[in-house]
């Protein structure tokens, strides 16, 4: 049995690892256009100078050949043949019983005028972007980022880092608003700004005017922001380009069922190709689910594995675990202090979403919690623990409640 792989991030080299241990003699081919194996979870580090190329790797230095796989970097897929069962690339063609496709993501450029053509606009998805940003932001006097996501907020954390004080734009009221709520959000954004940064949010761009080093945002107010270096993380989409005309069906990613597999038989995708989720750890257990199901081990993928985000600024730890805030007919119980903000959002006495800034401990049990609808101690749900979940059966053992 031959496994192809296309793209050597999380979900690709989780799958790589999980054929390997259950099929000990089957072919591994991995396909990416990267030369490296490193975590973009770090990029910012390596803006900042934290970490090196090597410092980012998440796999050790012989790790294709100890798991026998033949990774062929540096190769770009160009499209994909159903019928021969044949992954076209660059430098050729390779043929497989069984394919992942594990593109990831690319970087998404909102529809504003002159962005497109702009020279001096930097994205931030791959290492070559994060050199790019390290290397012109050494020169850049004044830096403009547009997106106050994860990834925006990555982009200027690695810059602050470097002793620069970028201007961060963006459309909505609130920062990370996609996993933390408003005050924790402003948590960040304080640390943000004591460290020179400013933000300029509820902006929209009208239009954006460029020269060969420098740029000019001209903002929804009639105010402009010049910028040497102009980063855009104002999201990502799937990198699906090479499946038109293929026969595996697409919408926003590649469309896949509980086993991670396609509407094409043999074919299997994991990761942010799907869209299911941009996070990390997810990416990890869709090319786990998915190599499971290609070495004939039928599992179904776990949604709950989704619904987690984390972040890491400033000393400051967070993660947010399902809803963010409450709807109708649910409750929030918050507690902060000086060193920590946390939110419990529940739907009677079941927790369905947490967050955690500043003292994360604890936050797995939560993510058990919500997981499986678990109900909290009604007096005090903070201190809720498994014993709470325990009972005593008629022989006097402890079972689960």
């Amino acid at each position: 049995m031959k496994h192809v792989i296309i793209g050597a991030s999380a979900a690709g080299i989780t799958a790589a690892k999980t054929i390997r241990i259950n099929r000990k003699d089957d072919e591994i081919v991995m396909l990416s256009t990267d030369d490296a194996v490193y975590s973009r979870c770090l990029l910012h580090k390596y803006i900042g100078g934290e970490r090196s190329l090597k410092e980012m790797a998440f796999v050790p230095d012989n790790f294709f050949e100890a798991n026998k796989i033949n990774w062929k970097r540096g190769v770009t897929v160009t499209g994909v043949d159903i019928n021969s069962k044949k992954v076209l690339t660059t430098s050729g063609e390779e043929s497989y019983d069984k394919l992942l496709i594990a593109s990831g993501s690319v970087s998404s450029m909102p529809p504003i005028p002159g962005l497109k053509e702009a020279e001096s606009v930097v994205t931030l998805r791959d290492l070559s972007d994060a050199i790019k940003i390290r290397q012109k932001a050494e020169k850049a006097s004044s830096i403009v980022i547009i997106g106050t996501g994860l990834v925006g907020l990555d982009a200027a954390y690695g810059l602050v880092e470097m002793g620069k004080k970028p201007t961060i734009v963006d459309i909505g009221k609130t920062i990370m608003a996609a996993s933390l709520d408003t005050r924790s959000a402003e948590w960040y954004q304080n640390e943000f700004e004591k460290a020179g940064c400013t933000f300029v949010m509820a902006a929209s761009i009208k239009a954006i005017e460029t020269s060969a080093d420098s740029a000019v945002l001209t903002l929804g107010d009639g105010n402009t922001l010049k910028a040497d270096l102009l980063i855009v993380a104002a999201g990502v989409k799937p990198s699906i380009g090479f499946l038109e005309g293929s026969g595996i069906k697409c919408k926003r990613g590649i469309v896949v069922d509980e086993h991670m597999a396609t509407n094409v038989e043999g074919v299997y995708a994991a990761g942010d190709v799907t869209a299911i989720s941009e996070s990390w750890p997810a990416a990890r257990t869709q090319g786990d689910t998915a190599a499971l199901n290609m070495c004939g081990i039928t599992t179904a993928y776990d949604m709950a594995a989704d619904r987690k985000n984390s972040a890491h600024f400033f000393g400051i730890p967070s993660i947010s675990v399902g809803k963010l805030n409450a709807d109708d007919g649910e409750t929030e119980l918050v507690r902060e202090d000086r060193s920590r903000y946390q939110k419990l959002v529940l739907k009677g006495e079941v927790p369905v979403g947490v967050i955690m800034l500043g003292d994360i401990s604890r936050s797995g049990f939560w993510q058990y919690m919500i997981k499986h609808k678990v109900p909290v101690a009604a007096k005090n749900p903070w201190k809720t623990s498994f014993a709470d979940s325990y009972s005593l059966d008629e022989k006097g053992m402890y079972k689960w409640a």
